[in-house]
């Protein structure tokens, strides 16, 4: 059971709204202050035995590629160390990205990959609540949702 990635087409549109609506309530994700209807930017898709196992969200810009989502529809099954090193064969540069303090899961996923914490947002969280509203007081192992981190892969030299 491999699985492949290719880039979304917008024939995936209906399909990606539907699983980052399912994962996060909406397709709209807010980070560093920004607001990103992840539906509507590129994307990578995964796959196995040509179901979608799952997608990966990102922008480039000057600070190189930002992974704005990631999400397996079955974690533990390399779906997602699959998208991340797709999306670093992509990357001019490095490529970055923002998780919550209370994802205690992610930080060992991208620590995992080699991605090191370069910066913490303190308050982050708090401040986005003004723009999504849904984001939760409480996050994954309840523990209070507060402050961004911020992750790097740079690429070797």
């Amino acid at each position: 059971m491999d699985v492949t990635v290719r880039p979304a087409s917008p024939a995936d549109r209906e399909a990606i709204a539907a699983l980052l609506t399912e994962s996060w309530g909406a397709p709209v994700a807010v980070a560093h202050g920004v607001r990103y209807d992840a539906a509507d930017l590129p994307a990578l898709i995964a796959e196995r035995d040509g179901r979608i196992a799952g997608l990966l969200t990102y922008t480039i810009g000057p600070d190189g590629l930002e992974v704005v989502t990631l999400d397996a529809v079955v974690r533990r099954a390399g779906v997602g160390g699959a998208l991340l090193a797709a999306a670093a064969e992509l990357a001019p540069g490095r490529l970055w990205l923002v998780t919550t303090n209370d994802n205690l899961d992610a930080l060992r996923f991208y620590q995992r990959r080699g991605m090191r914490i370069v910066g913490v947002g303190v308050g982050a969280v708090d401040a986005s609540r003004a723009v999504k509203p849904s984001i939760p007081l409480v996050g994954a192992y309840g523990i209070e949702l507060h402050d961004e981190l911020i992750l790097e892969l740079r690429p070797p030299r």
